[in-house]
C-alpha cells in the first residue's frame, strides 16, 4: 500500500509545517500491517519531529525535500524545558574542548524507538536546516549555539533497518544516530554537511550489531564513520559485526573513528576499499572509557590528510592515529589489540600517531604493505602531537614523524615506506620515533623496549 502525504493534506510548499499530515500517514501505514509513505518529487515538506514506526517505508521522489521547521519547540518531542535545550550552553566554551556526551538529545527530527522493519529511501533529500542552530562563527570552524542539539534521524533498538539512497543535509549535530540497532544495512548514499560546522558527524553506529555500510560518499565535520559506546545506552551490549566498504570520505576531524565515547566492547569491525581524501585526519582509534578494541582489519585504502586549523578539530593529519588515554582523573581505559592495517596508502602532512597509557594497553597492532609520504598542502604550523581528549593538556608541540609509539607493545610493520617530500624534510628531523614500548619491529628491524 502506497500512502501519500499529499493526500493527509501536506501542503509541500516549503512554508507550512507538514508534520501533522506526515505523522498521520505514517500512523495508518503501520497500523494496517506496512507499507510505504510517499513524498512525491518537486516539493518541499516543512516539518518538525517525526516519529518513525514498524513496517513502514519512508521514501523521498527524486526532487522530494523534507526539511526541518525553523522552530525548535517543532522539535520538542517529549516537552522539555527549552530554556537551555539540552542544560547546557556553549556560550563561552567551544565544544572541540567540552563535548563530554552520554548519547541521549532532548530534541529529534525523524525518530524511532523499538520498532522492527524500517526504512528510509528513494533519491530525494532530508535536510536538517542547520542554519537556525548556529553559534560562534570562524572562517575555519562553527559552533553550535548549544550542545547537544537535533540529530537529523535519531534511532534507537529497531531491527531490520534499511537506508538506500538518500541525501541527508544540513545536519547541524550527529546525522545518522543509530543506537542498540541490529540488522543495519545503509547503502548508496550521500551524507552532504557544512564542513565547518562542528559534532555533525555522519553515521554514528552506537552499540549495534551486524551493520553494513557500504557504497556512501560522505562529506561532513567532524567525524564521517564513527563507532560509539555511549553511556546511556550501555545496556545494548557491545558494537560489533560491522562492515564497511567502498565509501568515499571527506572530513575536518576523522574519516573513520572509534570513540571516543567506548563504554563498551568494539569488536569485530571490517574497513576496507574506501577513499578518503581532503580530511583532518584519516583513522582514529581513540579509546578514552572502559571498553576496549579487538579485532579491526583495514584494507585497501587511500588516505590523503591535511591540516584544517590551528585548534579547532581533534587530529593533526594523521593517516591512522591509534591512542588508548584516560579521558580524566576518574577513568579506567580499556585496551586496543589484534588490529589489522593492510594495503594503505598514506599522503599528507602527517604521520602514524600510537600512544597509549604506562600500562601498554596498546598491542598487537600489524601494519602489512603501508606507504607514508609526507608533503606540505597548507601553511598551517606542523609538528604537533594531538591527543584530545585527555586527562592532561592534550597538544605539544614536537618534530614532524613519520611514525611515532610510545607505550605500545607488539607492533609490527611489514613492508612499510616512508616518503618525505624536500620541503617536509627539514622538519622530520627525527622521521621514527619510537620510545616507552614493548617489542616494535619495522620490516625486519627489531627495536627492543626503551
Amino acid at each position: 500500500m502506497i500512502y501519500n502525504v499529499l493526500d493527509y493534506g501536506a501542503a509541500g510548499d516549503g512554508a507550512a509545517n507538514d508534520a501533522a499530515a506526515i505523522q498521520a500517514a505514517i500512523d495508518d501505514c503501520s497500523s494496517a500491517g506496512g507499507g510505504r509513505v510517499l513524498f512525491p518529487g518537486g516539493r518541499v515538506y516543512r516539518s518538525g519531529t517525526i516519529v518513525l514506526k514498524s513496517y513502514v517505508e519512508l521514501h523521498l521522489e527524486t526532487g522530494a525535500v523534507l526539511k526541518g521547521s525553523s522552530h525548535l519547540e517543532d522539535y520538542n518531542l517529549f516537552h522539555t524545558d527549552l530554556s537551555i535545550p539540552s542544560g547546557q550552553s556553549t556560550a563561552g566554551t567551544p565544544t572541540y574542548e567540552k563535548c563530554d556526551y552520554t548519547g541521549s538529545p532532548v530534541l529529534f527530527f525523524l525518530y524511532g524507538k523499538d520498532c522492527e522493519c524500517v526504512s528510509i529511501t528513494g533519491f530525494g533529500t532530508i535536510d536538517g536546516n542547520e542554519e537556525i542552530f548556529y553559534g560562534t562563527v570562524t572562517p575555519w570552524h562553527i559552533d553550535g549555539s548549544f550542545y547537544p542539539r537535533v540529530p537529523l534521524l535519531f534511532l534507537e533498538n529497531i531491527r531490520h533497518l534499511s537506508i538506500l539512497h538518500v541525501t541527508l543535509t544540513g545536519s547541524a549535530f550527529w546525522t545518522t544516530h543509530m543506537i542498540g540497532c541490529n540488522d543495519v544495512l545503509i547503502d548508496g548514499i550521500r551524507i552532504l554537511n557544512n564542513l565547518r560546522l562542528a559534532n555533525c558527524d555522519g553515521i554514528d553506529p552506537d552499540h549495534c550489531k551486524n551493520v553494513r555500510i557500504v557504497n556512501c560518499h560522505i562529506e561532513c565535520a567532524d567525524d564521517c564513520i564513527v563507532f560509539k559506546n555511549t553511556a546511556s545506552a550501555a545496556h545494548y551490549g557491545p558494537c560489533e559485526n560491522i562492515v564497511v566498504a567502498n565509501c568515499t570520505l571527506t572530513s575536518t576531524s576523522a574519516a573513520i573513528k572509534f570513540g571516543t565515547e567506548s563504554e563498551s566492547l568494539f569488536r569485530n569491525i571490517l574497513i576496507e576499499n574506501c577513499n578518503i581524501s581532503r580530511t583532518n585526519r584519516g583513522i582514529s582509534l581513540q579509546l578514552r572509557d572502559c571498553g576496549s578494541i579487538e579485532n579491526v582489519t583495514f584494507s585497501n585504502l587511500n588516505i590523503e590528510t591535511r591540516l584544517f586549523s590551528k585548534d579547532h578539530w581533534w587530529g593533526k593529519a594523521e593517516p591512522i592515529a591509534i591512542t588508548a588515554l584516560k579521558r580524566n582523573s576518574d577513568t579506567t581505559v580499556g585496551h586496543i589489540k589484534n588490529i589489522r592495517f593492510q594495503n594503505i596508502n598514506c599522503d599528507g602532512e602527517n604521520g602514524i600517531l600510537i600512544y597509549g597509557d604506562p600500562k601498554m594497553n596498546i598491542k598487537d597492532i600489524r601494519f602489512n604493505g603501508i606507504t607514508v609520504h609526507l608533503r606540505q598542502k597548507t601553511d598551517w604550523q606542523k609538528g604537533t602531537i594531538d591527543l584530545r581528549p585527555c586527562e592532561e593538556n592534550g597538544l605539544s608541540r614536537d618534530s614532524l614523524h613519520g611514525l611515532y609509539i610510545r607505550n605500545a607493545e607488539q607492533i609490527t610493520f611489514h613492508d612499510f615506506t616512508l616518503e618525505t617530500a624536500p620541503e617536509m624534510a627539514e622538519l622530520a628531523e627525527t622521521p621514527v620515533s619510537i620510545a616507552d614500548c614493548g617489542t616494535v619491529t619495522i620490516n625486519g628491524e627489531l627495536y627492543e623496549r626503551n
